[in-house]
């Protein structure tokens, strides 16, 4: 399904939400009650104040039934959300984008940004101590190396715990 029609479907369960509201406020203002007395040969008749006839309740009836349907669907639909159809394949695409990028910025970084960026391509995002594990650097030089790399606006550091988690930008 595509956007246009997602967007369809919400625009029109938020008019039916609208619509429905301003049909309840309106009828729980305004209430329509008639009181006839007939005597004899006349008839005589009064609106009885905060008495509703059937139709008014039935009117109600409906509008708050299709208000917590429209409202239940605006809740819970996410229009934002592709379906998994799309969004397979649309992120595969937007991956291998980012990593043919990130690849041609590794060729161009030193040694340790090199070899410290080249172990974020592959996870994308990784614990810090576990960088070093994994490039055989000290603490030091992958902290002076992620240094760098921030600096350039490639990585981003986000503390978690007792340490940094580092991903690419």
């Amino acid at each position: 399904m595509d956007g246009r029609a997602i967007r369809g479907k919400t625009l029109f369960a938020a008019a039916i939400l609208g619509a429905s509201l301003l049909i309840l406020a309106f009828k729980l203002i305004n209430p329509t009650p008639v009181q006839l007395l007939v005597e004899g040969d006349t008839v005589i008749m009064s609106q009885v104040p905060g008495l509703f006839t059937y139709t008014d309740v039935l009117v109600i009836g409906v509008a708050l039934v299709l208000m917590s349907v429209s409202g239940t669907y605006l809740v819970l639909h996410d229009s934002r959300t592709p379906t998994l159809a799309t969004s397979t394949t649309s992120g595969d695409v937007l991956l291998e984008e980012r990593r043919q990028r990130w690849e041609e910025v590794a060729k161009v970084l030193k040694d340790n940004e090199q070899m410290i960026y080249k172990a974020l391509i592959d996870d994308g995002i990784i614990n810090q101590s576990e960088l070093a594990d994994r490039t055989g650097l000290s603490k030091s030089n992958v902290s002076r190396a992620l240094y760098g790399l921030e600096s350039r606006g490639l990585v981003e550091r986000r503390r978690q715990g007792m340490g940094n988690v580092v991903l690419l930008r």
